[in-house]
């Protein structure tokens, strides 16, 4: 029913255009005449009009024709523009050159003149009768708004604010107004984008908001640096309005502005520095024809060490993750972008020795990224004897393997938490750090570790819990005020694991620049601010205090460890430290044993071979 009624409605209106058209033409046929002889209608002589009604038939025809050729009956003309304007002046053209023929035809005869004034009202006339209805949609729509819309601020005045305002204007889909703009040229103030007044400069936003009633805010800079976005974002979230961005110059560059492109502003915008650049292109020829394993392949980083690897030609990708819906995702994926991909996919424990050591002697991997592992503090402080099992003895079952089985280089996923450790998820880490450290002095196999802070959109972390806290309405649950943290994002950390794969010569700890911590509250805060609420009136923040292991900061590296630069200034070497290499392989074995037994004193054991662990005894 809605189909016919739309079709229906299609019908009438294209009937309604061809009528409306056949009187135009001949309306201007008839004033082109009348305008020859200066609108005095008793000095137009008889045999003009007879020519007029000879050739009326003819020319109604020809030039319905053209019309519909040109597609002026195909149109949406609420969207109207250059090209439609363009189609109407070409159509108009030919129809006028056909009408000149017909007349020479049928030997009839006209005044010069008029067959110039006939082209410029015809095309006066069929512009006008396609261009009113939007004009008078615009109009009602800036001078009887609907008070239920958006209204918008736009910051910038370039081209993507441009085209950003042409499509909000014109819409009929968009429930919003742009009501002004802003941008910190001073030239521009007082000008116009699209008709939309550019009203002051990002000093100037806050008291805009208040003056104009703005609800929304889009920031269309693509071309800005980050630290300028943060800036303009710090005002922003002063205000209570909800703020969306476009995301990057090369969809300005690629002609994707759209609002569709718009994107809500994460809190990554506001970690106040530029992106980690890891020129992979110049350092992954080591993956290409190489048989590559990820472990833990179906989680945040793990995936996505898939999706960038595949990029570089590798002789055989091989996933191996224990959980398979997980596994199942990145599989599908890969499969479906590259066809042509020599993927498997294992579902396998990495503390299984004996399904370890098949799968090494099947496949022989070359390198290996070693991203399986319990990652939860709290959850690893109630179970702290898993954490030993996965991410220690599962470690040490896959270092051996690798070790036995000739694979050429072997990076560890490491965490910050392994400096200084308070939990036993950290302390479990830094004991990898301890493993393969030491197997890379006797071992011809590369071992290294990638140790970075929290990964911004991963299972588990902050954000996506701050989220769906504020789409509930809160509270907002924050452990403690002053908890600090170091933030990345995903393709920063494995653009770090990546790289370090090229650098890496053995033993090394890889660290990277992740600029200035964050509080975690200032964090939530500033969220909360960007999904257009009022923290603590909308939006009330909870300090629960801090979890099980939990530290107020993170360090990235330890006192005895110095930094050595690498090519990326972003990307640095702490130096592996010395330590009895045997005493701490025997001590290791004890250590997995009574975690298979399910000791309660494991905490105790882990601290005799990580002396900085230090924990909280639940005893005393």
């Amino acid at each position: 029913m809605k189909q016919y009624i739309r079709d229906k409605r299609l019908f009438l209106r294209r009937i309604f255009l061809l009528v409306l058209d056949i009187i135009l033409l001949n309306s201007a046929t008839a004033l082109a005449l009348i305008t020859r002889f200066d609108f005095r209608l008793s000095q137009v002589e008889v045999k003009y009009w007879e020519a007029i009604l000879d050739f009326f038939w003819i020319d109604t025809v020809i030039t319905l024709f053209i019309f519909f050729c040109f597609r002026l009956y195909h149109s949406l003309w609420r969207y109207a523009g250059i090209d439609e304007l363009v189609n109407i002046v070409f159509a108009v053209f030919l129809a006028s050159t056909m009408q000149v023929i017909e007349i020479k035809v049928l030997s009839l005869h006209m005044p010069r003149s008029f067959y110039p004034l006939h082209f410029i009202y015809l095309i006066l006339f069929i512009a006008a009768s396609r261009f009113c209805y939007r004009m008078l949609r615009i109009g009602v729509k800036k001078y009887h708004p609907d008070t239920t819309q958006h209204r918008m601020m736009i910051i910038g005045a370039g081209e993507a604010a441009t085209t950003i305002i042409k499509e909000i204007v014109h819409s009929a889909y968009l429930d919003g107004r742009v009501i002004c703009a802003i941008d910190d040229d001073i030239a521009k103030f007082g000008s116009y984008i699209q008709g939309i007044k550019v009203v002051g400069n990002r000093f100037d936003i806050v008291e805009t908001v208040r003056k104009y009633h703005i609800t929304d805010i889009i920031i269309a800079m693509p071309s800005a640096p980050r630290h300028a976005i943060k800036e303009i974002l710090d005002i922003c979230k002063e205000t209570e309005c909800t703020m969306k961005l476009l995301p990057g110059m090369y969809q300005l560059i690629n002609e994707e502005v759209s609002v569709s492109r718009l994107k809500p502003v994460e809190i990554e915008d506001l970690l106040g520095r530029e992106p980690v650049e890891t020129n992979l292109d110049e350092v992954m020829g080591y993956v290409s024809n190489q048989v590559v394993m990820v472990t833990g392949g179906g989680g945040s980083i793990g995936s996505e060490l898939c999706r960038q690897i595949v990029k570089y030609n590798p002789k055989q990708l091989i996933i191996l993750d224990i959980y398979e819906n997980n596994a199942y995702d990145i599989q599908m994926e890969l499969q479906r972008k590259y066809p042509q991909l020599d993927l498997v996919v294992l579902i396998a424990s990495i503390r299984n020795t004996k399904r370890m050591n098949q799968i090494f002697e099947t496949y022989k991997p070359d390198i290996i990224y070693h991203a399986a592992a319990h990652k939860h503090v709290p959850l690893m402080e109630s179970s702290p004897n898993e954490a030993i099992k996965n991410n220690v003895y599962g470690t040490l079952k896959l270092v051996r393997a690798a070790d036995r089985y000739g694979v050429k280089r072997f990076i560890q996923i490491s965490t910050d938490k392994a400096v200084n450790p308070t939990n036993i998820m950290g302390a479990s880490k830094r004991l990898c750090e301890m493993m393969i450290q030491a197997y890379n002095r006797d071992s011809k196999t590369e071992f290294a570790a990638v140790r970075f802070g929290n990964v911004l959109g991963s299972n588990g972390s902050v954000i996506p819990l701050f989220k769906r806290q504020i789409a509930e309405g809160g509270p907002v649950t924050v452990t403690h005020k002053e908890m600090i943290r170091y933030f990345m994002t995903i393709p920063e950390a494995v653009g770090l694991v990546l790289q370090a794969g090229a650098y890496a010569k053995g033993g090394e700890i890889f660290v990277l620049d992740m600029g200035s911590p964050v509080k975690i509250d200032d964090m939530a805060r500033n969220l909360i601010r960007l999904s257009g609420y009022i923290p603590d009136r909308d939006i009330p923040i909870v300090y629960t205090g801090l979890r099980p292991g939990e530290k107020l900061y993170e360090e990235l590296l330890m006192d005895e460890e110095g930094l050595q630069n690498t090519a990326n200034n972003r990307i640095h070497i702490g130096q592996p430290i010395q330590f009895d290499e045997k005493e701490f392989f025997e001590k290791l074995e004890i250590i997995c044993e009574k975690a298979a037994e399910e000791t309660e004193d494991i905490r105790s054991l882990v601290q005799e071979l990580v002396p900085t662990y230090h924990y909280k005894n639940e005893k005393k």
